[in-house]
């Protein structure tokens, strides 16, 4: 049984394994609590246990197991069942039910593999001049060119973002006037690196590879671990940067927002 609920609390998500996504899950609670209509939380639930907890942010959609709980296959097509009918732009979920999620909703997603990376320091911040504190229109003039989702959404991005930073869950840096790389999340000890851009001039020079590098010594050593998602093909990418792959899951994204 999947339903909708607003009994969550800090206390109620520690339960859950401590992955991306019960990350993604605790930091919209720590942003938005339970009184916003842009966010909900849902409990899976079988005979009476909770087995996990749900989060739809926006047009995203986060499920995360509570530890030493599993999702057997019924409860995996009660899960496809509410995908499909709520359809969110995207789900994230544990990797272990990569196949069966995705066979069951493939008639409107497909998945997308993507790699998590785990940054390795050598203690060794260079020194280069980063803005930790930028102005959010700074920031979001590189990313526009970048993201066209984000172009189109400028006051969405704003609020949220502006948002999460007060509250000290997220942070922007800049590099020069041309790179920049947001920290979607600070929970747990976890930072997650996203959102990374260059304006169209000034790609190819290796500023990201160098903002990236930076952020990854400079937070190790304020005593955060340092993660960051992309493509498989970008292995040896972010390695070279100093990043090692440590796992892979599957997004499934709704084909019609292709």
């Amino acid at each position: 049984m999947i339903y909708e609920t607003k009994e969550i609390s800090s206390e109620l998500l520690s339960g859950l394994k401590p992955n991306n996504y019960t990350r993604r899950i605790k930091s919209h609670f720590a942003a938005y609590g339970t009184g916003y209509d842009f966010l909900h939380f849902y409990a899976v639930e079988e005979n009476g246990e909770k087995l996990g907890i749900i989060s739809v942010f926006n047009a995203s959609m986060m499920i995360s197991t509570f530890k030493d709980k599993r999702f057997d296959d019924k409860v995996l097509g009660e899960l496809a069942g509410f995908i499909l009918m709520n359809k969110p732009a995207s789900v994230e979920f544990e990797a272990e039910y990569s196949d069966k999620l995705a066979e069951l909703t493939k008639a409107e997603y497909k998945g997308d593999k993507r790699t998590e990376f785990s940054f390795v320091a050598k203690n060794d911040i260079p020194p280069l001049d980063v803005n930790e504190l930028p102005k959010l229109d700074d920031v979001f003039r590189i990313l526009a060119p970048c993201f066209p989702a984000i172009k189109n959404s400028y006051e969405l991005w704003l609020t949220d973002t502006s948002h999460r930073v007060r509250r000290g869950l997220s942070q922007s840096f800049l590099l020069g006037d041309y790179t920049t790389a947001t920290i979607q999340y600070i929970i747990d000890g976890v930072a997650l690196v996203g959102h990374v851009g260059t304006i169209p001039e000034e790609r190819g020079k290796f500023h990201a590879r160098q903002l990236l590098y930076w952020i990854g010594e400079k937070l190790t050593q304020d005593g955060f671990q340092v993660r960051l998602f992309a493509r498989p093909h970008r292995v040896s990418y972010y390695e070279e940067i100093g990043f090692k792959a440590c796992g892979i899951d599957l997004v499934l994204e709704r084909i019609e927002n292709e």
